[in-house]
């Protein structure tokens, strides 16, 4: 379980008319990091310096990476990581690039800007808690469908996908207390409010709350 935002976010800066713009995105593996941050600088391919730090939870370790791309060593990647390690944010991404403006900030004006363009796109995030979970797929007759929707949505239980063939086959995002409870419920048939043909555990996946 660690805390992680809800949405990507993007704010900017302008130091001596160099122009620093923070892009927040969330991803859930390194994969999707690197697959990001190949995206942020396509993007940006114009810019001088596409710096980033970023936060994953793999496999139960932390795994931390940044780069200073270009700007001195320590005034870039390294205050953009300490800043998401000090907030104790995981599966995010943060990439600043900055557009030269002609005027030289020296080291420690280099880190005040990465740090105060960071910040600033913190300050207008929203953050959730992350936890495992998983996503099963119910079954149940057509006649049930209205009947389920309204528990999911009492019980804030996420559909994810509904598919209509011969029964319908809904997606439900839960958390490992929501599925244990459904599936004591479908186990004991009456407790249910509607009726399930069939329960199964599709995938584990990292669940936003």
């Amino acid at each position: 379980m660690g805390k992680t935002i809800r949405e990507n976010k993007k704010e900017e800066i302008i130091e001596k008319k160099s122009k620093f713009i923070a892009n927040l995105q969330y991803v859930s593996s390194v994969e999707e990091a690197e697959e990001t941050l190949k995206e942020i600088k396509k993007q940006y391919r114009d810019a001088r310096h596409n710096c980033f730090a970023y936060r994953v939870l793999e496999n139960g370790q932390i795994i931390e990476r940044m780069s200073d791309d270009g700007e001195p060593s320590g005034t870039a990647g390294g205050p953009i990581l300490n800043i998401l390690a000090k907030k104790e944010l995981i599966n995010v991404i943060v990439v600043v690039t900055r557009y030269f403006g002609g005027i030289l900030l020296g080291t420690g004006g280099l880190v005040k800007a990465y740090s105060e363009a960071t910040q600033k796109v913190l300050d207008v995030a929203t953050y959730v808690i992350e936890e495992p979970g998983y996503v099963i797929e119910i079954e149940l007759d057509y006649a049930e469908l209205e009947k389920c929707k309204y528990f999911c949505k009492k019980q804030e239980l996420k559909i994810i996908h509904i598919e209509y063939e011969q029964k319908v086959k809904i997606d439900l995002e839960v958390t490992f207390l929501q599925k244990e409870d459904l599936w004591k419920q479908f186990l004991e048939k009456d407790s249910l409010q509607f009726k399930v043909d069939n329960f199964q555990v599709k995938t584990e996946k990292m669940i936003r709350r």
